[in-house]
């Protein structure tokens, strides 16, 4: 089709398209030069889009099984038919190499007139681009220079690629040529087009193949304890179990407003009620509050209840399931965060918060039951918090202040403050004080766990208390869960509770800084709001 007729011709549709309302895409000259080699491919009789597709071997298995015969006294002939997206294209004259890339890495591809007939590969070099999936068959053989390789005999397409892969960078090959091929770099691009990212950067396709293994791990580790994998409502119609602000929706034929879940706990102990000893979830948990290198508005969650255990109990468990968990898929305890070696072999550091504080910043929180007490003694340290912050606040920001930033290695931070944590039990003989721990790593939490609150007249005057204390609009005001109360009326055993940020273990076994590293598709503001 001549130039002028396909643009007359793509015009018109253009027309017709925003006629129904629809906006059409601004294509670049590169988009169409390559949208023109889509209708030569097709004048030459080719679809390029095929509705089917064939594949022997991946990249991996075609090299082993090449490397296999290879040992035999008479190497057989290899034969495959590989499938991937093209990498890097290198015309010679009369011969072509190229790379594609596929699920288990790449592999070297050899194209030659004399095999193809030069119309053929003429049409290769012509119309095929970076970034496009292509289907190849032949023979595998050994360069000069020793990289295995495939000796194509035929090719086609498989889905032709409009949009070039983001920039571009230079690469050497095994026989020291230098290949252009396509790249990604600049963060906020990677992370706002994942997919053109996961295309060009093999290591970040590394780093979420990791996080599968990670979840695999920890399912492997609770169910090999009795730990029954639930799942519980993530639309909920009282929000619970953590101090957190929610979203809101509404349910058109219920009538009803409902909260996107900040917690599994208070479905998870209601579970406890009914005689399932041991129950865990990994799922998704929504805070309406602020994003950072270590928030997201919405993360993966792991949390259990273990019936007739308390938080001493938990402290064990869960550095024996984070030890397992980097051993089973790094194969070693010890990993390398952000420049810290960091060892995660039991038994971790215990460390009680009030003397943590009191090391860290001169201030006893004991001798300071009160919001104003406590802001005084800040004030006289230097440090302006908030003046309207409730005691917990206080205490929240002394630990972010002072005390987080020293906990590198991996340590349970343990007795808090009743007055943050509404869901603890108390420790006998001091009310003021609950069983409760965080995991630090790394200068940031891992892991929140109590021995969980099951007396049902205590734990109503706590959501009452918590009530009074905090306004309406405070995301750490705990509404009262009526049917949650009812629930542990009816019995509830004593239990040990946990919570850990899947998204943060992650970062930390794929040495990531940044959270929105261990997402694939992060929330981000709009681009031009960045601007």
């Amino acid at each position: 089709m001549p130039r002028a007729f396909f643009w007359e011709a793509w015009g018109f549709f253009v027309v017709k398209y925003s006629q129904k309302g629809f906006t059409m895409p601004e294509y670049t000259s590169l988009e169409k030069i390559r949208l023109e080699k889509i209708e030569e491919l097709r004048k030459e009789g080719l679809e390029p889009y095929p509705t089917r597709a064939r594949r022997t071997h991946t990249s991996l298995q075609a090299i082993t099984a090449f490397e296999k015969a290879e040992k035999e006294p008479a190497p057989p002939e290899v034969k495959v038919t590989l499938a991937g997206r093209l990498r890097a294209i290198r015309p010679m004259g009369k011969i072509t190499f190229a790379h594609i890339e596929d699920g288990d890495g790449r592999i070297q591809l050899f194209f030659r007139a004399n095999d193809l007939g030069e119309d053929k590969l003429d049409l290769f070099n012509r119309t095929f681009d970076l970034g496009d999936f292509v289907q190849t068959s032949g023979f595998m053989f050994r360069t000069r220079t020793g990289e295995v390789t495939l000796h194509v005999q035929d090719f086609k397409m498989l889905a032709k690629a409009v949009s070039p892969l983001p920039a571009a960078k230079d690469e050497t090959t095994a026989d020291g040529q230098v290949v252009r091929h396509a790249a990604l770099e600049d963060p906020e691009l990677r992370a706002r087009q994942r997919y053109a990212d996961l295309a060009v950067n093999p290591e970040v396709r590394q780093v979420f193949r990791t996080r599968a293994a990670i979840i695999r791990a920890l399912r492997e580790f609770l169910d090999g304890r009795g730990f029954l994998e639930v799942e519980t409502p993530m639309l909920q119609p009282i929000y619970g179990g953590a101090a957190a602000r929610p979203f809101v929706t509404h349910h058109n034929q219920l009538k009803q407003d409902l909260y996107l879940r900040i917690s599994f706990e208070l479905y998870l102990k209601r579970l406890l009620v009914g005689n399932l000893e041991k129950v865990y979830e990994i799922g998704r948990d929504f805070r309406n509050e602020g994003v950072s290198y270590k928030h997201h508005p919405e993360f993966t969650q792991l949390e259990f209840y273990w019936a007739y255990a308390d938080y001493l109990q938990v402290m064990e468990l869960t550095e024996q399931m984070v030890t397992y968990v980097a051993e089973k898929v790094l194969g070693t305890p010890k990993v390398t965060y952000q420049s810290h070696e960091l060892d995660f072999t039991p038994p971790w550091r215990r460390l009680e918060m009030r003397q943590g504080l009191e090391d860290t910043c001169g201030i006893n929180i004991a001798a300071h039951p009160t919001a104003e007490s406590l802001f005084g003694a800040l004030k006289k340290a230097g440090k302006m918090p908030d003046p309207q912050a409730t005691r917990g606040k206080l205490i929240d920001f002394m630990l972010s202040e002072f005390l987080e930033p020293t906990l590198i290695q991996p340590t349970f931070l343990y007795d808090y403050p009743r007055d943050i944590s509404p869901l603890a039990k108390s420790k006998p003989g001091d009310p003021l004080t609950v069983e409760r721990f965080e995991a630090y790593v790394a200068g940031f939490e891992l892991c929140n766990a109590f021995t969980e609150l099951n007396d049902p007249l205590d734990q109503e005057a706590r959501f009452l208390e918590m009530g009074r204390a905090y306004t309406e609009e405070d995301e750490e005001r705990h509404p009262m869960d009526e049917d949650y109360l009812r629930a542990m009326r009816y019995g509830m055993p004593p239990n040990g509770g946990f919570g850990m940020g899947v998204d943060r273990l992650a970062m930390l076994l794929t040495d990531k800084h940044n959270i929105r590293d261990v997402l694939l598709f992060p929330h981000m503001r709009e681009a031009q709001e960045e601007s």
